[in-house]
């Protein structure tokens, strides 16, 4: 199943915090508020969204914690709230992650 990392902001409606069986909740990597808002999931947005949220990512030293955390427990989870599974910011984090790994 791996380490279980939410990595929204904002907790997802309709969801417990028991039903969820997270290890970490990682609201501080997530798009800030104002990106967040600007973004609103709409597909026309997403190739500037993902360049403006890279941004934000680089200049976040919590994403340095999420690192060391994928590091020791191996098999990482990203979990997120949003419907798109391929539009939206944990795509853009996973990727960030996958090519920032090796260093």
């Amino acid at each position: 199943m791996g380490f279980r990392i939410l990595v929204d902001r904002l907790w997802p409606r309709g969801i417990s915090k028991e039903r969820a069986a997270l290890d970490v909740w990682a609201k501080e990597v997530a798009p800030s508020p104002e990106l967040r808002k600007w973004f609103n999931h709409k597909p026309e947005r997403f190739k500037e969204f993902s360049a403006r949220y890279t941004e934000e990512l680089e200049h976040n030293s919590e994403v340095q914690k999420l690192k060391e955390q994928a590091k020791t427990h191996g098999s990482v989870l990203l979990l997120y709230g949003a419907k798109d599974p391929r539009v939206n910011h944990a795509v853009v984090l996973q990727e960030y992650l996958q090519q920032h790994f090796k260093h």
